[in-house]
């Protein structure tokens, strides 16, 4: 494992914590409709690349700009905020109220339900949730379907320069020194394999619940939707070392 003191962005400090690029470093499940999606360190990277190469090349972000994420646990999630952070973007996670107050971001990612949250927004992508990224139909002028304004762009990139802000306006050193920091305080190490019902709805919540892992070293496995019994039983298959969250959360 290489991991970086200071790593230029949050991804790079992700993807420099990870011995085995073919092992599964996020594992996604949603009990209510059956989907178990694993995604191995290369396979998210690419996505996160995909991302990073279309706000970049296509959109024009530039470090410090404002990306909004507003979307439920989900593996596309996972690979969007990593892909702008990668990018260099400041990254909000918002309910509607919070992306109004984001400072004119240069784009919002969201999901179908949620597109009347965003009327404003120069600039809308929204993510299928769909186990294999299958794209949209019948999307409003406009609006952009993820998987395949992403698909056409490359799958490798590399960090131009530091990111000065990362999460919320949180510097990109200071995202990493936390993520590192919860890390340990839940038991996470390098190789830790850690299974997850907590949240990423809020800036905090992303940074504990989906970043300290794997800027740790550790991979996730994130369950939704399941009872107590079947989070047990899932962590027994995953062979989990730490176990975090209940279903209520």
């Amino acid at each position: 494992m290489r991991e970086l003191s200071s790593p230029n962005t949050v991804a790079d400090a992700i993807f420099g914590a990870v011995a085995d690029h073919s092992r599964p470093l996020l594992t996604y499940y949603d009990e209510a409709t059956g989907e178990r999606t694993d995604l191995s360190a290369a396979t998210l990277g690419n996505w996160a690349a995909k991302t990073a190469n279309y706000l970049v090349d296509e959109i024009g972000v530039g470090a410090g700009d404002v990306v909004v994420v507003d979307l439920p646990e989900h593996w596309q999630t996972a690979g969007i905020v990593i892909g702008a952070l990668w990018a260099g973007a400041d990254v909000h996670l918002a309910d509607a109220d919070a992306a109004e107050a984001a400072s004119e971001p240069r784009v919002v990612f969201t999901s179908r339900d949620r597109l009347d949250d965003h009327p404003d927004a120069d600039e809308v992508v929204v993510a299928s949730l769909d186990p294999f990224a299958l794209p949209l139909r019948d999307l409003p002028p406009g609006v952009g379907d993820y998987g395949s304004v992403v698909r056409v762009h490359g799958d490798q990139f590399v960090s131009r320069s530091p990111a000065v802000e990362a999460l919320d306006g949180m510097p990109t050193a200071e995202v990493v020194t936390e993520a590192r920091t919860v890390a340990e305080r839940d038991g996470i190490a390098a190789g830790t394999r850690v299974v997850s019902t907590r949240p990423w709805h809020t800036a905090p919540s992303v940074l504990a619940h989906l970043l300290a892992p794997l800027v740790a070293g550790g991979s996730l496995v994130h369950v939704a939707n399941a009872s107590a019994e079947r989070v047990t039983a899932i962590a027994d298959v995953e062979k989990a070392g730490v176990v975090l969250g209940t279903p209520s959360e």
